[in-house]
């Protein structure tokens, strides 16, 4: 008997991608065939995990969630089903604006899916029996859910709730589990990686966790996203120093620079504690690349605020950078307390600008390793040219490296040496050595 194929479609973080990783392979253990993010859906069922956590990212949601109604509509599909933040966040909204769908699911309990669908559950899952949709080389590694930080702008809180880690047992069993499926690059992710633990063992055990996982074989690199500056575990420093296969990299959102904004946003820090964070995060990490993200047009955003911003990220020289303009949410306490004052063309104008110095930087950083040997692991072949990263490059939202195809037959998910030839803003050429 053929199995039903089902398609799987993940908007949003890498968060959600993990999620949706999990029900597949719920699905696959269940007898269903499943694809994601498949250019020419085949299925009679679609699964959507959405995002909820910006304007932008809601109106991506809702359009795809349309589309999906309109071939039910159709008779394309028999089945059309809604998880994730959007829906956890705006459920009854959505039942009642969009009826197509047959039932709509939230972050916690899609497990329903399945029993709407009369399949015959699995039994638990063993640790780390994922149905991974990244390249067969890489995963990512959620290690905690939930946000106990009371950002004003930020609607995760409302969406997820209180921080809630694994624990370091369950989460080195999925990473050998996941190592005997052949992958041997980890992102570790979660909202705020720098909390992890303190629900769990009353401290921060981020550095704990980073030595357990480190010490499996196979794992060849780790990577850290998502931490945060306030409360900040040092001890994580000689750990990511001293292990080969932690990546000399961290990914720590600042939003701002100026205190102003700093406290408007509650983020607990000031700017020259950020700085001093920063200094010592280079200190006891030399080479470390810091990848951080920032945001524009919070209410009661200056021009000043904003010369000030300009001004620390041309101080502190990031090697990585994605910025954002403010998206007033509701009920976080930004749209509750605050008046949405920044007209939208500024916001962008900022954005605009505020981006243009980055690849300014990044660019004359990218210069500085021309000629320098670097390890890369290849992620795919594009065209006439195979394309890898560096320890300092995080997939899809960093800066790759281009090997010609000509020198030599790489293999997928495998580490090269490599000589730097050539930088542009957010790309390298490379040759073997």
């Amino acid at each position: 008997m053929k199995k039903q194929v089902v398609d799987f479609i993940t908007l949003g973080c890498s968060k959600n991608l993990v999620d949706t990783e999990t029900l597949m392979t719920k699905f696959k253990r269940a007898g269903y065939q499943v694809t994601h993010d498949a250019e020419k859906p085949k299925g009679k069922i679609v699964v959507i995990n959405t995002c909820g956590f910006i304007g932008d990212a809601k109106e991506e949601s809702i359009e795809i969630i349309l589309q999906q109604a309109l071939r039910k509509q159709q008779k394309k599909i028999d089945k059309l089903f809604v998880m994730g933040c959007l829906s956890q966040r705006y459920r009854t909204e959505l039942q009642a604006e969009i009826p197509e769908v047959d039932a709509f699911y939230g972050k916690f309990d899609f497990d329903g899916i399945l029993a709407e669908l009369k399949a015959e559950l699995p039994e638990q899952n063993a640790c780390g029996a994922r149905h991974t949709t990244t390249p067969s080389h890489y995963a990512y590694i959620k290690i905690a859910e939930g946000c106990n930080r009371a950002c004003s702008y930020c609607a995760i809180p409302l969406i997820t709730g209180k921080y809630k880690s694994r624990s370091i047992d369950d989460i080195e069993q999925e990473v050998k589990a996941l190592v005997e499926q052949g992958v041997v690059e980890f992102q570790l992710i979660a909202q705020d990686l720098t909390y992890y633990g303190k629900d769990l063992y009353q401290k921060f055990a981020l550095a704990d966790l980073l030595v357990r996982l480190s010490d499996i074989p196979g794992v060849k690199w780790l990577r850290l996203h998502y931490a945060y500056p306030t409360q900040f575990p040092y001890d994580i420093l000689p750990v990511i120093r001293q292990r080969d296969n932690i990546c000399k990299y961290l990914d720590i959102a600042l939003q701002h620079s100026s205190d102003a904004m700093l406290q408007k946003m509650h983020r607990g820090i000031t700017c020259a504690e950020t700085e001093l964070l920063l200094d010592r995060i280079r200190q006891e990490v030399p080479g470390i690349c810091l990848r951080t993200t920032l945001m524009v047009g919070h209410p009661g955003e200056t021009e000043a605020d904003f010369e000030d911003l300009l001004a620390f990220v041309n101080r502190q020289k990031f090697e990585r950078m994605g910025a954002f303009a403010y998206s007033d949410e509701d009920n976080t306490y930004a749209n509750l307390h605050y008046t949405d004052d920044v007209p939208d063309e500024v916001k962008q104008q900022r954005l605009d600008t505020l981006m243009r110095v980055q690849q300014r930087i990044s660019y004359k950083h990218n210069e500085t390793l021309v000629g320098t040997i670097q390890t890369v692991v290849i992620d795919r072949i594009e065209g006439d040219y195979y394309v890898g990263r560096t320890q300092y490059d995080s997939p899809d939202v960093d800066t790759e490296c281009l090997i010609s195809c000509t020198q030599a037959t790489l293999q997928i998910g495998s580490f090269y040496k490599v000589r730097l030839t050539k930088a542009e803003d957010f790309d390298f050429y490379a040759e073997m050595v």
